[in-house]
């Protein structure tokens, strides 16, 4: 099996233009003053763009009307829907965006009947290249800016807000599980989950209690994020319990093996309180095996604790024309009860897009 070679410094190229959203609030005063005008109009702005999440430097008619031409170039359009698709009765709608560059990246916004969640995208590409993955076998084009990963958000939120997903509701989700390893891109992450979590107007005011941060295992990032005081979710995507099958799973894990990775979640857990969950994308005949489970449930009894971790066992969503299938359902329910059996929760997540290419990656692959 040929995999690529990991990628954590993602290829030299422009980032879009500066927008408020890369900007933190005294930051947002001082660029507004540059301008020309007082700091207060930074205020006004990102009420607008944060609270009543508009763009639109038209509709904002409590600033005077020059005033609004001068900041409308704090925002510059960033992302631009390519494809929009609609599955599951309207409750799960993908976008592929394209950037200032044409480098394209994905966001899936779904509904629940007591949640509105959006996936979003923290790279254009991944070069983590993990082989069951299609934006991992694609490669990766650059990091997304603070900026284009909050207007995935902002985004989503005023179509939910909108009654995008049937009923209006309010975006209470935000996972980062769409394309890139977050932090890989650990800057720009962690300013996007402070715009995410501040109140309005600094930010859009979700709980850091709704926002996920996933990543493959860049076990010195990890211990940096516990240190950020956010306090969000962090989903560690394992796929296996045993070094052998994850080196190849997971090509990280040649230079931070499976016990270092857990004893960072271990520590992660410790420093926030927060719940680590496990990823663990099942796979028929690869890593579907009860002595798997078995293995998988004792490492983190042991190694991080029953009351600090829960795993998610994902149904793989196959790629066109890859190799990777789904395991059968009495297989997947064998697995959750093995681990099950060594206290560990462990549930499975509801598979949502199938029809519209909703795994990581794949609308962009097939829109190449």
């Amino acid at each position: 099996m040929t995999t690529l070679p990991l990628v954590f410094d993602a290829p030299k190229r422009a980032l879009p233009p500066r927008h408020l959203a890369d900007l933190a609030p005294g930051e947002r005063r001082a660029a507004v003053s540059e301008l020309g005008l007082p700091g207060f109009r930074a205020d006004q702005l990102a009420r607008h763009y944060f609270g009543r999440l508009t763009a639109d430097v038209d509709v904002m008619t409590d600033l005077p009307a020059a005033a609004r031409e001068q900041l409308g170039a704090l925002l510059p359009p960033l992302v631009t829907p390519v494809v929009e698709q609609a599955c599951d009765d309207g409750a799960t709608r993908k976008t592929l965006w394209r950037g200032h560059d044409g480098t394209r990246a994905e966001s899936v916004l779904m509904g629940y009947p007591d949640r509105a969640t959006v996936c979003v995208s923290s790279q254009a590409g991944c070069g983590m290249a993990c082989p069951f993955c299609a934006t991992g076998q694609g490669g990766l084009q650059r990091n997304l800016s603070t900026a284009e990963i909050v207007e995935q958000v902002r985004q989503a939120a005023a179509a939910a807000r909108d009654g995008a997903l049937g009923e209006p509701t309010r975006l209470s989700n935000v996972v980062f599980m769409g394309m890139g390893e977050p932090l890989a891109n650990y800057q720009r992450v962690v300013a996007a989950v402070r715009r995410i979590t501040e109140p309005a107007p600094s930010g859009l005011g979700i709980s850091a209690r709704g926002v996920t941060v996933s990543t493959v295992g860049l076990v010195p990032a990890i211990d940096k994020l516990a240190a950020e005081g956010l306090a969000v979710t962090l989903a560690v995507s394992l796929h296996t319990p045993d070094d052998e099958l994850r080196d190849t799973l997971v090509p990280v894990n040649n230079r931070w093996k499976v016990s270092e990775v857990l004893a960072a979640a271990r520590r992660y857990a410790q420093a926030t309180g927060r719940r680590v969950s496990i990823e663990y994308a099942l796979i028929r005949d690869v890593n579907d095996h009860p002595w798997r489970a078995d293995l998988l449930g004792k490492l983190l009894r042991q190694q991080v604790g029953t009351k600090r971790v829960h795993v998610n066992l994902i149904p793989l969503n196959p790629t066109p024309g890859s190799e990777w299938d789904a395991s059968p359902r009495h297989v997947q329910e064998e697995f959750v009860a093995g681990v099950r059996a060594a206290g560990v929760a462990c549930t499975v997540r509801d598979t949502r897009g199938r029809e519209i290419a909703a795994a990581c990656g794949q609308l962009a692959a097939s829109e190449a």
